[in-house]
């Protein structure tokens, strides 16, 4: 009997030992370590290979396979095997993996979900602090970017923040870490934690909005401090609503320096998500339009929301410590205007021009301008159509006739001088200047426009912009100071011509005759006669009229160049001396300037680029260009054909002689032609421009 005992003990302890021996790495590892073992599982080939030493080198080289593949029951096997039980030693871990948006969709049964292994790897798991670890800190991104930057997975899963890697590697965190190594620079797991990760939506997130300022207090704990005692730092507002946190301004995975050109570029925008009807009106100042027209280059030299309410610091404009308070305000608008004051900080930088109730003198100054360019715009636009209509008619009913006299005003032997040379250059230096306003103003006016950007864009920004713009001032200052200059001149020598010839005295009389005389550029009562006959014509009611050295037209022309001058004149040069004239004028002026000369340059591009162009060029029997002001010439048959009365006049007193063509303008003609047809261009082309800008700006 102890015999036949002995015999079965030793049977079954081989039978044990067997076993044991069945399930052994080494008997694993007799499939496992080929190399070329493949299967295909949803349709991926999987590789079943598992070499030996790399398995002995990881963090689990001393256990036996079953110890995590705890399913296998004998070896072979011919069954796939479930995930390892990774539990069992990490149950903790476990435990708030499955509480993760991780562990919550894999317990849905979604395959995709990252599992312990996508992580930190399978039979090469390394320590978490090696540098071979898939999740070592100057790894992660890496690790986490092979599911967050598939494309697929983003787009079936529509996750928030696609190709987030590689926008985290751009990002100065990002930088940081990956590019100089900075391991104090946060990866992924210090903002989103670890095992625990849960969508920025679930209240215990480290990425809640409840929260985002104490995750990323961690590591910037001053500002974390600062931005406590703020506005935002509450959370909420009054109204229960949430206010700006960390990733609203600085972005989630996109951080950049904040010095940057491009965070200024579009930090405007960043507030307007929150503070949209603050954003609108700070756009409609020079600092939002520069902004604006800026983004695409480098960031412009104006002040963003931030320069003047503060970054993490931002407090209510009473608070005595915020840096719009009475005690302070000065103080930071000097940070960009040096020799800021108290008037200076009256400028109102999100002011409503259409809020009537709140900005009184900004609303009826806009009210007053608007009424001016539609009145003037209406009045003319009427005075171009009857008189369009008219030529049409006529040209319509004797085209042969109306093309014969048109070629004989153009094309006469006879030539006399209607603008002498000084003139002309003055003329030059008003169509020039006009244009570059036009070319460098205009497009802060229609800032929103795309044609708008992109020629600040071509010419190298807002600064450049800005000089161009003042170069365009003084030239029109120094033609206007030109041209009164020689006005006064020419008094000072025709005085004698100012006394009684019989009694050689002084006479009132004759300055009313000179100034309202035939030869003056002031309106007359001669004007409204000759307006009344022209609109008759108009109408086929009456004669077409004949005009004398000038017409009405004409001299609302020029008269509107004194206006323009003074009122465009005047608040650029607010604008451009902003501290000077606050010393003795309010700072809202500023506002005020700004609104007169927007719509006052609006006006004159408009008036010039369409009623002074259909008088001057665009009539039929002027077409394609009037080429006097820049030939001085006109020939007799158009004298006689539309200025009979100067002719006339002339011929009268003697003096036709005196305007006969002296020059040689036959040298000139080609080059003044190509200039003039450049200007002429080049308006027609700012005239489109600015009807699409105000398209667009209606339709929106």
């Amino acid at each position: 009997m102890k015999k036949a005992s002995l015999l079965a003990f030793l049977f079954l302890a081989g039978l044990i030992l067997h076993a044991q021996d069945d399930l052994s790495n080494d008997s694993c590892f007799d499939c496992h370590n080929d190399p070329g073992w493949t299967e295909t599982r949803k349709g991926v080939e999987v590789s079943m290979h598992v070499d030996p030493e790399v398995f002995a080198n990881s963090l689990h080289g001393d256990f036996d396979c079953i110890d995590c593949h705890a399913d296998i029951e004998e070896v072979p096997h011919a069954e796939q095997l479930g995930p390892p039980a990774c539990a069992d030693c990490h149950d903790d871990v476990a435990e708030e993996y499955s509480r993760s948006i991780h562990g919550a969709m894999k317990i849905m049964g979604n395959g995709d979900a990252a599992s312990c292994g996508d992580c930190h790897g399978s039979h090469d798991i390394q320590p978490v602090d090696s540098l071979e670890s898939p999740v070592f800190k100057l790894n992660l991104a890496h690790t986490c970017a092979k599911c967050h930057d598939n494309p697929g997975l983003t787009e079936e899963y529509r996750m928030r923040f696609p190709e987030i890697g590689s926008h985290y590697q751009e990002s100065i965190h990002g930088q940081a870490l990956m590019k100089y190594g900075l391991i104090v620079a946060p990866s992924c797991n210090d903002c989103h934690g670890v095992h625990n990760i849960k969508r920025a939506i679930d209240p215990n997130s480290m990425v809640h909005h409840t929260h985002i300022d104490e995750t990323c207090g961690k590591c910037h704990v001053g500002v974390a401090e600062v931005y406590a005692q703020s506005v935002h730092g509450q959370h909420l507002d009054d109204e229960g609503k949430m206010v700006a946190v960390c990733n609203d301004c600085h972005t989630a995975h996109d951080i950049e320096v904040p010095e940057s050109a491009h965070f200024k570029a579009t930090s405007d925008e960043k507030c307007g998500k929150c503070h949209e009807d603050r954003l609108e009106n700070y756009h409609e100042t020079y600092h939002g339009k520069a902004m604006v027209l800026g983004a695409t280059n480098k960031a412009p030299e104006v002040a963003a929301c931030y320069d003047c309410h503060g970054h993490h610091d931002i407090l209510p404009a009473d608070d005595p410590e915020s840096r719009l308070s009475p005690e302070n305000i000065v103080g930071t608008c000097a940070q960009c205007h040096e020799g800021a004051n108290a008037n200076f900080a009256e400028y109102v930088p999100h002011a409503d021009h259409t809020d009537k109730a709140d900005y009184p003198s900004l609303y009826y100054a806009f009210l007053f301008m608007t009424s001016l360019l539609v009145s003037v715009f209406i009045i003319f636009g009427i005075h171009t159509f009857f008189w369009l209509f008219r030529s049409l008619y006529l040209f319509l009913n004797d085209s042969k006739t109306f093309h014969e006299t048109r070629i004989h005003v153009q094309k006469d032997d006879e030539w006399f001088t209607r603008f002498v040379p000084f003139e002309r250059f003055l003329h030059f230096l008003v169509v020039t200047s006009f244009l570059l306003l036009v070319v460098t103003g205009m497009p802060l006016k229609f800032y929103y426009a795309e044609w708008a950007q992109t020629f600040f864009r071509i010419i190298g920004g807002v600064d450049v912009a800005r000089s161009l713009h003042h170069f365009g001032a003084i030239i029109t200052f120094l033609y206007f100071g030109l041209h009164l200059s020689d006005r006064l001149i020419a008094i000072f020598r025709g005085r004698r011509n100012l006394h009684n010839p019989e009694t050689g005295k002084f006479s009132f009389r004759r300055v009313i005759d000179i100034a309202f005389g035939p030869d003056s550029m002031l309106p007359c009562k001669q004007d409204w006669h000759d307006f009344i006959a022209h609109q008759k014509w108009f109408f086929g009611r009456g004669e077409k009229p004949q005009f004398d050295r000038w017409t009405y037209w004409e001299k609302f022309d020029y008269l509107a160049v004194f206006w323009g001058v003074a009122i465009i004149g005047l608040s650029g040069l607010v604008m451009w001396f902003p501290i000077f004239f606050s010393k003795f004028l309010p700072g809202w002026i500023i506002n005020i300037a700004l609104i007169v000369h927007s719509d006052e340059a609006l006006l004159a591009a408009g008036f010039i680029f369409t009623f002074h162009f259909f008088n001057t060029h665009f009539r039929l029997e002027k077409l394609p260009m009037d080429t006097v002001i820049f030939s001085g010439r006109i020939s007799k048959a158009e004298m006689l054909h539309e200025r009979k009365r100067w002719y006339d006049r002339l011929v009268a007193e003697g003096r036709l002689e005196e305007h006969r063509v002296r020059d040689e303008w036959d040298r000139w003609k080609k080059i003044m032609k190509s200039f003039g047809y450049g200007f002429f261009g080049l308006g027609l082309i700012l005239l489109a421009m600015i009807i699409y800008a105000m398209v667009v700006r209606l339709m929106h």
